[in-house]
């Protein structure tokens, strides 16, 4: 049997030829969180209802826009892909009906994706469970399963969701997000991974609902796996692995008391209900609650506000035609109801609450029930039967854990869950900067030690400068990577979300073309996954069709690297035409004893395949792709910040890697190593330089031992640049110097930024 392309040992991934893989990755694509037929970004509402008549074929991109995409992704260094899909693109049009089409779409991508040479590992994606909550993920039957009208979620506020928000344009940014702490996913959640202990009356084709959903979720994921693995050709050679699944939640599960907001939820904005507020506005009646906005200094109580249903449900009426989807409800869950009414936790005739801590206490064994509880109990419950599922299509599959966000993970180390075929995959953000949609250099909060209480005040959790903040970032990422070898043993860390806003300042990057902040943010979160510690990360997001106006075109989010209405990065620093030819100059060291190196120049002119001419040319639409933006947000396109996360990378290094980073301001790439063995000619370790930072004739290469060389890796179609390094055995270190210039200006601007001292004395500071 021939070695696995990439197989888990320990700590660390390894390739075929033994040599320690460092995964940069990109979540694609934001684009599969809604249909393509009919197109229905987030801020559209026309059919939004027809949840069952939709179709995914297109997503993430076609197949005749997939070169050119592939190409981009390839040429910028990535090796990894997170593959975004959604349990709706799957079973859209019932439960057990599955969009076959669909399916042949996504091997055909996959296969694509097989000859530019990515590492793909599935992601089912949900984001506050459902576009129908105000989120991604699962069908719009799912909703009606737990007896929910999602018709009647804008009265209600059971959810708020942008299609049908009057004025989408006025959406509040990352409201969306507090739809976890709302009527319709508080109970979705909850009965998904607690359904049994919580819900017992919710029985569907004489199964509960924690189990109906479950069933036809893993099927569902398993059935995509078994279609995959029967192309015979992408199993273990593209597709590495599954994710267990997007961002898990534990909905109600653990609420010490209903009637007031847990002292751990630290997302609020907008009208902020209670749970039983919450219970009370899904069953028609009016409340008054604290709202809320975010500022400077976080969540802040900005008021009041009374919200009147008016006596709509969001629950099913008691009429409803509950043959629809071809189910069999059981007499016992009662439709016009709230399901809460029916398990005695109030009187809906007095509006009485009369078990404020239902959810305190696990219903077996009497134990109080915190967030670390729910997840080893209730998420690993779910991650052993998706686990089970996916290995028995995929025995080699590396299983990506992903715990619920920001909490403990599972405590696995030594059990028989400690697989060794397990990734720990944790998700990563900025807060203040995703928020606020401003990169603040002057200080940031450390808000992973304020939740695991290292600080006796948030107070002392506040960073101060810069370079503050950005060891802040860094070490926050650590302590994550360490928290999870402490839990779940000792296995790979891949971030699998980390990222930015883009429109930042009011959109102040788009009308003028200067990406600074969004350089700067950039750069900070690199530095920490850089030096963390982790083996790699997946960058949240590449979006096809973002632009200026909309963003990724879902909830107001955007955080694209990609944008139509932007300027793709060149070849080479000093030049702007995007079709430029890559530069022809091969540089190779050809001192074998010094430490040093010497350089030889020659002429290497590549020449142009038919399969590499088949791809240009069979995509010509997309570079001459048109926008609507309006014109004050797309007249002065930039290039996105692209010098910020275009960056080197060490690709696959013989032995271990024990550091390796870039300093964005000073253009230099360091990394040291340690291996048992000198790396031999058909395995060298192998480090991505990308041209714009580093072209092959300005630049400079210092080596502990051995030789190294600089080429073009056409294999796979991408154009990427990487030096090639045969070093001796021990600990060894390179260093490359690439060519400086300012973040986030137009290329071919390679000053430095001035120091402190200079522009006092250009602008005549005051000192004091």
């Amino acid at each position: 049997m021939a070695p696995l392309r990439l197989r888990v040992e320990g700590q660390t991934f390894r390739d075929a030829k033994d040599r320690e893989v460092t995964l940069r990755g990109i979540n694609v694509a934001g684009d599969a969180k809604f249909p393509t037929h009919p197109d229905l970004p987030s801020h559209k509402s026309d059919q939004f209802y027809d949840g069952d008549d939709v179709s995914f074929v297109g997503r993430p991109f076609s197949l005749e826009e997939a070169y050119v995409h592939f190409s981009r992704l390839k040429r910028w260094g990535y090796s990894l892909m997170r593959y975004v899909f959604t349990w709706e693109a799957i079973e859209h049009a019932g439960p057990g009906k599955y969009d076959e089409e669909w399916i042949h779409h996504t091997i055909q991508v996959l296969r694509l994706a097989k000859d530019y040479g990515f590492y793909v590992f599935m992601d089912p994606h949900q984001d506050v469970w459902s576009r129908f909550t105000g989120g991604s993920g699962a069908p719009m039957w799912t909703i009606y399963a737990v007896g929910l009208n999602p018709r009647a979620f804008p009265s209600t506020e059971a959810a708020w969701v942008h299609n049908t928000y009057p004025d989408p344009a006025e959406y509040p940014k990352m409201i969306w997000a507090t739809n976890y702490t709302r009527l319709a996913c508080q109970v979705i959640f909850t009965m998904f991974f607690a359904g049994k202990e919580f819900a017992p009356k919710a029985i569907i084709d004489g199964k509960n609902i924690q189990d109906y959903l479950q069933d036809h979720f893993v099927a569902a994921c398993r059935h995509l796996a078994l279609r995959i693995q029967e192309a015979q050709d992408l199993e273990n050679d593209v597709v590495i692995g599954w994710e267990s699944v997007n961002e898990p939640n534990r909905g109600l599960v653990g609420f010490e008391d209903i009637s007031v907001i847990p002292s751990e939820q630290k997302l609020q904005k907008g009208p902020s209900p209670t749970a039983w507020q919450a219970i009370l506005l899904g069953s028609g009646r009016s409340c008054e609650m604290d709202t809320w906005d975010f500022g400077g200094l976080g969540p802040y109580k900005s008021g009041s506000t009374l919200v009147d249903p008016k006596g709509e449900m969001a629950w099913l009426p008691a009429d409803y035609d509950d043959s629809r989807y071809g189910w069999k409800r059981d007499p016992g869950w009662k439709l016009g109801e709230c399901i809460w009414a029916q398990h005695g936790i109030w009187d809906p005739s007095t509006d009485t609450l009369l078990k404020k801590d239902y959810f305190a206490r696990d219903p077996e064994s009497g134990r109080k029930i915190d967030y670390e509880y729910f997840t080893n109990t209730w998420f690993m419950s779910y991650y052993r039967r998706h686990r089970e599922a996916i290995i028995s299509v995929y025995p080699d599959s590396i299983m990506f854990c992903q715990p619920p966000v920001m909490e403990v993970p599972p405590s696995l180390k030594g059990t028989k869950d400690d697989d060794p075929n397990m990734v720990f995959s944790p998700h990563f953000y900025d807060g203040v900067t995703l928020m606020m949609k401003k990169w603040n250099r002057y200080w940031n909060v450390d808000v992973f030690g304020i939740l695991r209480g290292r600080y006796l005040s948030p107070a002392f959790a506040i960073k101060v400068g810069e370079t503050a903040i950005r060891n802040c970032f860094r070490d926050q990422l650590a302590a994550i990577r360490r928290e999870g070898q402490d839990y779940m043993g000792k296995h790979p860390c891949v971030f699998t979300e980390i990222g930015i806003p883009y429109d930042m300042d009011d959109k102040y990057a788009y009308k003028t073309g200067d990406y600074s902040s969004q350089s700067s943010a950039m750069d900070a979160n690199h530095f920490a996954l850089e030096g963390c510690g982790a083996n790699g990360y997946a960058l949240w997001v590449y979006a096809a069709t973002n632009n200026h106006e909309w963003g990724d075109l879902w909830n107001g989010e955007d955080l694209s690297i990609f944008s139509v209405d932007d300027k793709a990065l060149p070849l080479s620093p000093t030049s702007t035409s995007q079709d430029q030819k890559t530069p022809s100059v091969s540089s190779t060291s050809i001192d074998r004893s010094s430490p040093n190196f010497s350089e030889s120049r020659s002429n290497n002119n590549s020449p142009v395949s038919p399969r590499d001419l088949k791809k240009t040319l069979s995509t010509p639409s997309l570079l001459l792709q048109q926008s609507n933006t309006p014109a004050e947000l797309g007249s002065n396109p930039g290039y996105r910040a692209a010098e910020a996360y275009v960056r080197p990378s060490p690709i696959a290094t013989v032995g271990n890697v024990l550091s390796s980073g870039f300093d964005l301001r000073g253009c230099v790439f360091t990394m040291s190593l340690e291996c048992k063995d000198a790396a031999v000619e058909d395995t060298p370790t192998e480090v991505f330089l990308p041209e714009y930072h580093f072209p092959r004739d300005k630049l400079n290469v210092e080596v502990s031992s051995g030789k190294w060389a600089i080429d073009v890796d056409d294999t796979y179609g991408g154009m990427m640049q990487r030096l090639r390094w045969w070093h001796d055995q021990g600990k060894q270190s390179l260093k490359v110097q690439g060519v400086k210039k300012r973040q986030g200006t137009s290329l071919g601007q390679e000053e430095e930024s001035p120091g402190y001292l200079e522009q006092c004395r250009q602008g005549g500071c005051a000192l004091m």
